[in-house]
Order: structure tokens, then C-alpha cells, then sequence
């Protein structure tokens, strides 16, 4: 339903119906039946990548585990945990390079301690070195890479970056935009078609060729169809463009992500505070009585201790299980006094604010844990083979020898004023809002107007061509 749709002589849009005056779905048929046909062509091989690579990323959580389990499991569950400040203090022993950016308690007993380091020699910017402490004896078990506010090791911040960006960068960020961009409407055209011809997919039921991968291909399609709207909606939210614009729509709703003061003394004005400071992470109190403040205040593990970012800063710590139900809360605690100047409840969030992260914590399979990630798994496994079955439609229209013609040009003509005007209003506002739906797709129509009006042309010149039908010549 995703990409090539069915383009056999029943789909025509030049089909005579049955019905004398045709409503404003059977008129915009045609024309979303060929939006869907060329934007399934043209995206679906970049959907097939997002696909692909988003189906190992879902399955890297669970690889993660296995692969790295000596540094991220103990080998003995104890009685009593030591003093946060200790387990730091022997990550320091062991790796003296760097300055201590966040220190992250375990979320299970048998799991370790993460300290991570910044500014380590042969760590790429951005990422820090996470050494893990057994809080039980304060061995370390082991120092790697880390990315992100999600703890990602080498396999899965390899496997989110190809997906994010194939590791091209900002640059390669674009490719993934285009196919969110493109996906929900790709999916909801595929939708409409399915629900006008489900009667007609009933009766091709059992037969083989075409029109079988037909009925495959809009069925399967029919049941994902939420699946792909929701990871396009997600994933629209911090892409490059559309995600500056959906921040600026928020901003300006009062729903934006709110930030707790990181301003010893208890000065509200202020913002989060940076990582990074400080070699050993022990400023004024130390870190177990900032531990003690925070758990005073009802912050249970697994929490993420950030320590002040100048003499002017307070310790963060903040709550960091995003699995369901999600523990979010942060505090503000004075290193001088070891008060707490801020308190951030997850519950006093704005309503955007919740939805956009547990829309984030959905599509990245961290929200309802495995559930989550085979979940995910089966909606990029689904889009792969939608995709496949597009193309191999498209090969059997063309008796399996060359691919088959297009869907032919006329529908823009056959879409009245009164709703072709609306809609073209409709689709320059999405288009502005998503800039990599919008730009290619009046590049697309562009051409197909140049495109048709020359082969209409051509028609003119050819005596008996029948212009419009079959995909001959005829105006766009």
C-alpha cells in the first residue's frame, strides 16, 4: 500500500463508472492513485533503507545486552552498594583522562554504575566514555563509547546514526526526513484506495498474478497503515526542518519542553546546566549528599547526577527510565548547601511536551521495552515487503518482461474548482511545514505539467493518437 500501487485497467482513472455523477472521492481517486504510484516509485528506496535500518536499530537493544554483557551486568549480586562518591572515585582510578560529565545509577541490582567522562582523547565530540563501576565491590568491569541521553553503546549508536543519517552527517539527516516526510501520505493515499476497492479485493481473493500481489499488497498495507502514520508523526519531530517548525509551532502554544534552574541559590531565570565540569565530580557537599537531597524528593533510580557546570551551578540530577511507566522528575541541589533550589515534576509538563516524549521514547522502542521493540520490528518488516510487493506489481503490469507504464495523466483536469482549489491550499500550507514534502513535490508537478503538455503536443501531431488514455500522450 506504501509504494507502487495498482495500475491494471480497472484502475484507470479513465475507467467509465457506473455511477452517472461521481462524487468528490471517486474524482480524486485518479489523481491519489497517481500521487501514490510516483511517490511510491521515487521515495520507496529511501523508505526501503529507513525500513531496513530501523528494523536493526529496534533489534539492537536486545543485541546490546547480549554483546555487552560484561560491562553492563555484575557478576554477583551484593547485600550493600557502596557510596555513589566511591564508585566514582575507582572509575577515576581506572581512567584518569577526562572530566566527569554525569555519573547514572543503575536501574536492576545485577546492573553496573556508569560514569561518564568528557573530553577523553580518541572519543568523538559529542559522545562521552562510560566506565562501568560493580556498585557492590567497585570493580570496573570495562569503559565504552557512549551516545546520547538513551546510553547507547558502539552497536546501537552505529546502527541509530546509519538509520539517522547513513553517517553522512547533517547532510544525511535529509534523506530521513524525506521518507517521514513522505510515508504518512504515501500511507494514508494507499489507505483510501484500499477502503474504495475493498470490495473488489474481496473477489480477486485466490487468483494468481497481479492481481494476488494486489490484494497482498493493499491488505498488509490496511493493518500497518497506523503503524507507518505514527513513525512518520514521530519522526518528524526532531528531524532538521519540519522538527524546527513543529519546536516553533510548540514554542508558540506554551508547549514547550520545559528545563529546570541549574542557578545556585534558586535563581528560576536560568536553564540546564552543561556537563562537564570538574575531573572528579565532587563540588562542595559531594555527590552523596546531592544523592541523598534528590532521593528526599522522591527520585528513585535510575537517576543521571550532572555536576555543576561553573561556581555559579548547581547539581542536576534527574530522573532517566523512559520505559513505561517513565520516571522523569529532576531537582536542582546547591553544592554549597546541599538544598534543593528546583524542582521539575514530568507531571507538571505541558501537554505537547508529554506527548512529543513519549512519542520519541515510542518510536525508538524504549518506552514499552521488548513489546516496543518487536512491535517496531514487525512495521519496518511490513513497510520492506509492501515496498518489495509495489515493485513487483509494477514488473508484472509489464508482463514480467520491463516494467509497466505509468498511471496516465488527466486527473488534475478532472477534479473540480471547487475542490482541487482547497485542496492545493491545504497541500502549500503542509508544504511549508515540511519542506521535503513540499519542495519535491511541486518539483514533481512541475515536471509532470511540462512533461504532459509536451506529449500532448506530440498527440496533436500523430493522427488517430487517442490523447489522455493508456498512458499516451494528454494533458497532466
Amino acid at each position: 500500500m506504501t509504494t507502487a500501487p495498482p495500475t491494471d485497467t480497472d484502475e484507470s482513472p479513465h475507467r467509465t463508472e457506473s455511477a452517472p455523477s461521481p462524487g468528490g472521492r471517486a474524482l480524486l481517486r485518479p489523481l491519489i492513485l497517481r500521487l501514490h504510484f510516483y511517490a511510491g516509485v521515487l521515495v520507496a528506496p529511501f523508505l526501503l533503507v529507513a525500513a531496513t535500518t530501523g528494523f536493526l536499530y529496534a533489534g539492537s537493544f536486545q543485541a546490546e545486552k547480549i554483546l555487552y554483557a560484561d560491562e553492563m551486568t555484575v557478576p554477583e549480586v551484593g547485600d550493600t552498594r557502596l557510596p555513589i562518591s566511591e564508585q566514582v572515585e575507582a572509575a577515576r582510578e581506572a581512567h584518569p583522562e577526562g572530566a566527569v560529565a554525569t555519573v547514572r545509577t543503575s536501574a536492576q541490582d545485577d546492573e553496573t554504575t556508569r560514569v561518564m567522562l568528557a573530553g577523553v582523547p580518541g572519543i568523538d565530540e559529542g559522545k562521552t566514555l562510560a566506565v562501568f563501576v560493580d556498585p557492590y565491590t567497585g570493580q570496573v568491569r570495562g569503559a565504552l563509547e557512549q551516545y546520547g541521553s538513551t546510553g547507547a553503546l558502539p552497536l546501537r549508536t552505529w546502527i541509530d546514526e546509519f538509520h539517522r543519517d547513513l553517517h553522512l552527517g547533517e547532510t544525511g539527516r535529509l534523506y530521513s526526513e524525506l521518507a517521514a516526510s513522505w510515508l504518512w501520505l504515501i500511507a494514508a493515499g494507499g489507505l483510501v484506495l484500499w477502503f474504495s476497492r475493498r470490495r473488489a479485493l474481496r473477489k480477486v481473493r485466490g487468483t494468481g498474478g497481479r492481481r494476488r500481489t494486489l490484494g497482498l499488497h493493499g491488505t498488509v498495507g490496511a493493518w500497518a497503515a497506523i503503524g507507518f502514520l505514527f513513525l512518520s508523526a514521530t519522526g518528524l519531530t526532531w528531524s532538521t526542518y519540519a522538527g524546527a517548525n513543529i519546536g516553533e509551532l510548540r514554542t508558540s502554544l506554551g508547549h514547550s519542553t520545559p528545563s529546570i534552574s541549574a542557578t545556585a541559590g534558586g535563581d528560576h531565570g536560568g536553564h540546564g546546566a552543561a556537563a562537564g565540569s570538574g575531573g572528579t565530580a565532587e563540588h562542595g557537599v559531594g555527590l552523596d549528599k546531592v544523592l541523598a537531597a534528590a532521593r528526599a524528593e522522591g527520585l528513585g533510580d535510575p537517576v543521571e547526577i550532572v555536576p555543576p557546570a561553573d561556581a555559579s551551578s548547581a547539581y542536576v540530577v534527574r530522573q532517566v527510565q523512559r520505559s513505561w511507566p517513565e520516571k522523569q522528575d529532576s531537582v536542582a541541589v546547591d553544592p554549597s548547601t546541599g538544598e534543593v533550589t528546583d524542582v521539575l515534576r514530568f507531571a507538571d509538563y505541558p501537554l505537547l511536551a508529554k506527548l512529543t516524549r513519549w512519542g520519541i521514547d515510542l518510536h525508538t522502542g524504549i518506552l514499552f521495552g521488548l513489546v516496543n521493540q518487536l512491535a517496531l520490528m514487525l512495521v519496518a518488516l511490513s513497510l520492506i515487503v509492501l515496498i518489495l510487493l509495489g515493485y513487483r506489481m509494477w514488473w508484472q503490469r509489464g508482463r514480467g518482461s520491463a516494467f509497466g507504464r505509468p498511471v496516465p495523466r488527466g486527473a488534475w483536469a478532472k477534479v473540480p474548482p471547487q475542490i482541487l482549489v482547497p485542496l492545493l491550499a491545504v497541500t502549500a500550507v503542509v508544504g511549508y511545514f515540511l519542506p521535503l514534502l513540499g519542495v519535491p513535490l511541486a518539483a514533481f508537478i512541475a515536471v509532470d505539467v511540462v512533461l504532459g503538455e509536451i506529449a500532448h503536443r506530440r498527440g496533436r501531431r500523430t493522427p488517430g493518437a487517442p490523447a489522455g488514455t493508456g498512458g499516451r500522450p494528454g494533458r497532466p
